[in-house]
């Protein structure tokens, strides 16, 4: 018995004394990490002990790229082929895995698709490193080099195979996670060794955008090739804009300024620096505030050091900001214009210039405004801001100028919202408008009535737009200019015209009845004409005849015979309407019926086998009937043309490069609920169990928009370069469709009340504007505030 029990601890002592080994060993490796001096060398001398210390036949240790999307493999024991492994951060790899979801594993059988599939459904090993050499990989521990403050990672170890073929225990698990632990101190504290002043780029090395050696190769590649770092970091090692602007900002410990493209020119700081001067001295005034004159530069320290900003500008309190040399040369070509314009006439400051040379010269006699309209620095300046508003994607021009020696200010609006542009000497107020008028032919001496014209500007530039013109007398003895952007284009088909699903489905069988009359109605530039002609897209078939009258023809397609009207000539709707009905049409679409006889003439066309489509200018669906009821139509044949009414507005979409995600809490969405349910107040399922219908739409935005948790993802605005801080870009549609139903049709035949029909349609599953917006911001593609601006009551 005593025999037995000294043999049996003699054998936990054999046992205990490895693993106490094990212990220090790991203790002291830990230490080694944490005290090296050069990171690169440290885990080449530590990786033999590694191994030892989890009994691994093999190591390997990958960091992660530049680009945050590889890992790239910096010791391998045990491999004889010298080449890096580069594996992409996906589920493709199990190094790729870890790394993607931040987390350790440790399989028995690499080969074992099972168990690889508990982990991840498209987890796969990748067998080609095996095939190469003949080697048998089966046990795994792979862990993330994590720091857990920042939840940054630098890399991954991978542990291969135990000696004892036996799987890697829990504790070896937990030693690893500290060794990882270590490793990922070091890496953060040799990236901020790295910021000690070496570059002016040293951020990108230590927020992980770019590694040490990638960024020595950078250097190397920008000499060898004779460009500019920031380039080579730009196209090559793809670190983005603004990364490189943050690294500068923090290098000269100044604000970093992006480059925005609807920045105001400073008019009044610009007006005596030239282009040259400002591009070979590499700074820019680009604001006058409360804080000071702002001057973009791309190298401050040497700027402030020169004084030359205070020499221009004396008794001015300067703040320098910095930014990448990209955007230094856009904000000069937004200020300045770029080389593409130079047959315009040079920048729009040259010209704005010259035009106050002139001013100056003519001050003491009045010019003659036709001459001076035709004066050669105007002319190119009117063109270039024609020439800057299309390609901003502007749609209307506003000109508006103030009486005595007030400026003219000059507005452009873009996704629905005005932003100014430029101002215009006060003395160049007249010949202006006067330019313009003569542009669209106008009457040049009537200045007190409002008049309207067209300019085809493919006479004046190389540019093949159309421009409708309105001026319009204004308080002071000025007129304002108002100009649309008409721009030529193709139809946009109707699958990408934001309708919902349902609506899409609903819409393509209305509209293939072989004859009756559809409405499309909303305000002005609500995109009532472009949903139009994407309906024609759809129904446009070689054995089909379409007809449309249109003021003007902005959208074009083959196949469609496209009638301009022509007030002045006497083509007007009703008339291009009487001649469509002799001229053997299948569809004809009216720009708008807007008065009895061209809705009559419209009516009478649907009935006799025709497919008439129109726009209307009212504000939803059921008014549209109202309105033409109170035009005189009658009741029984209206009724019996009409297929249904589509209203249509455009809210401001979310930037899709920045817009935040959020989980909406319960009670945002019941408030949202709430806002959808008020429209459905008059229906008969509210009326007789408003709970339930409540929570049957609570259930199905669940169902449709909820995750597995049962939790909504809402979005909002942010603002970045692409929107201009905005948080907005592009604009999103807003639809109401009512089908003209039979239950409908009695409603227009009794001259009912709007709320009568607009109940009737709810009732048979119409969504009225704001619900179909609150549908779309459930989507993620716009916010609810967008959605009340344009569905207000």
């Amino acid at each position: 018995m005593n025999i037995f029990r000294v043999s049996q601890a003699s054998s936990a002592a054999a046992v205990a004394k490895p693993s106490f080994d094990s212990a220090e060993r790991l203790r002291a490796v830990i230490d080694r990490i944490h005290a090296a001096g050069n990171v690169d060398e440290i885990i080449f001398e530590v990786s033999r002990d590694i191994c030892e210390i989890f009994n691994a036949d093999r190591l390997t240790i990958y960091t992660v790229s530049g680009d945050r999307t590889n890992l790239v493999s910096r010791v391998k024991t045990g491999l004889d082929f010298c080449q890096d492994l580069r594996l992409p951060i996906t589920e493709q790899s199990i190094a790729g895995f870890v790394a993607l979801h931040r987390k350790p594993v440790n399989f028995k059988d690499v080969y074992d698709q099972n168990e690889l599939r508990q982990q991840g459904e498209h987890l796969r090993f990748l067998q080609e490193v095996d095939k190469r050499t003949g080697y048998r990989t089966k046990q795994m521990l792979v862990m993330p080099i994590l720091n857990v403050s920042d939840n940054d990672l630098s890399g991954v170890v991978q542990l291969i195979n135990h000696k004892s073929d036996e799987p890697f225990s829990q504790q070896m698990v937990d030693d690893l996670s500290e060794i990882c632990q270590a490793l990922a101190d070091v890496f953060k504290q040799h990236r901020m060794q790295q910021l000690l002043g070496r570059t002016r780029y040293d951020k990108l090395i230590v927020n992980s955008a770019i590694s040490t050696s990638e960024f020595e190769l950078a250097t190397k590649r920008a000499r060898e090739t004779g460009r500019d770092l920031e380039d080579v970091l730009l196209d090559e090692f793809g670190i983005e804009t603004a990364q490189i602007g943050e690294a500068l900002a923090a290098f000269f410990d100044v604000k970093y300024e992006r480059f925005k493209a609807d920045r105001i020119k400073p008019m009044d700081l610009l007006k005596n620096l030239r282009r040259e001067f400002v591009e070979s001295n590499n700074w820019l005034p680009i604001d006058d505030g409360n804080n000071g004159l702002v001057v973009l530069a791309l190298d401050p320290e040497r700027i402030k050091s020169l004084r030359i900003v205070n020499q221009i500008f004396p008794k001015r309190k300067v703040v320098y900001t910095v930014c990448t040399q990209r955007e230094f040369k856009a904000t000069l070509d937004l200020f300045y214009g770029s080389t593409e314009t130079e047959n315009l006439g040079g920048s729009i400051d040259d010209m704005l210039s010259n035009l106050e040379e002139e001013v100056e010269e003519t001050k003491e006699s009045e010019a003659d405004e036709v001459s001076a309209a035709a004066d050669n620095e105007l002319v190119k300046l009117v063109n270039r801001i024609i020439m800057d508003a299309y390609k901003m994607g502007v749609s209307d021009i506003h000109i508006e100028p103030l009486p005595g020696k007030g400026k003219t200010g000059i507005r452009f609006r873009k996704d629905g919202s005005l932003m100014p542009y430029i101002e215009i000497p006060a003395s160049y107020r007249n010949p202006l408008v006067t330019r313009l008028k003569i542009m669209c032919d106008l009457d040049i001496s009537e200045k007190r009535k409002p008049q309207d014209g067209k300019i085809k500007f493919r006479k004046f530039a190389p540019l093949d737009i159309e421009l409708r013109v309105a001026t319009i007398p204004s308080a002071g003895g000025v007129e304002d200019i108002v100009m649309r952007i008409l721009a030529a284009g193709e139809p946009i088909p109707l699958e990408k015209m934001g309708f919902t699903s349902t609506n899409l489905e609903q819409l393509k069988s209305i509209v293939s009845k072989p004859y009756g009359l559809f409405f499309v109605c909303g305000p002005t530039g609500s995109g009532k004409t472009t949903t139009l002609h994407s309906i024609l897209k759809y129904l446009n078939r070689p054995e089909t005849k379409i007809w449309t009258a249109e003021d003007p023809v902005e959208i074009t397609q083959k196949g469609l015979r496209q009638v301009q009207v022509n007030a002045k000539a006497g083509l007007t709707f009703a008339t291009i309407m009487k001649s469509f009905l002799r001229a053997d049409p299948d569809i004809i679409m009216v720009g708008e019926m807007r008065d009895k006889e061209t809705t009559g003439i419209g009516i009478e066309a649907s009935l006799t086998g025709h497919l008439v489509f129109a726009t209307l200018h009212t504000n939803s669906a059921p008014e549209s009937i109202i309105r033409l009821l109170d035009m005189g139509m009658d009741p029984f044949n209206f009724a019996d043309a009409l297929l249904g009414v589509l209203a249509q507005r455009l809210a401001k979409s979310l930037c899709k490069q920045c817009k935040k995600s959020y989980v909406a809490s319960q009670e945002e969405i019941r408030a949202l609920l709430r806002e959808y349910c008020e429209e459905l107040k008059h229906t008969e399922r509210f009326k007789t169990d408003p709970e339930a219908a409540f929570r049957e739409i609570e259930v199905r935005w669940v169902k449709q928009y909820g995750d597995e948790k049962g939790q909504i993802t809402l979005y909002e605005a942010a603002g970045c370069e692409h929107c201009s801080d905005t948080g907005y870009a592009g604009r999103v549609g807003l639809h109401e469709l009512l089908t003209a139903t039979d239950a409908l049709k009695k409603n227009v035949q009794e001259h009912a009340r709007v709320t009568e029909m607009l109940a009737t349609a709810l009732n048979e599953g119409m969504r009225t504007l704001k619900q179909d917006g609150i549908e779309k911001v459930l989507q993620g593609m716009t916010d609810i505030r967008q959605v009340r601006m344009v569905c207000i009551k």
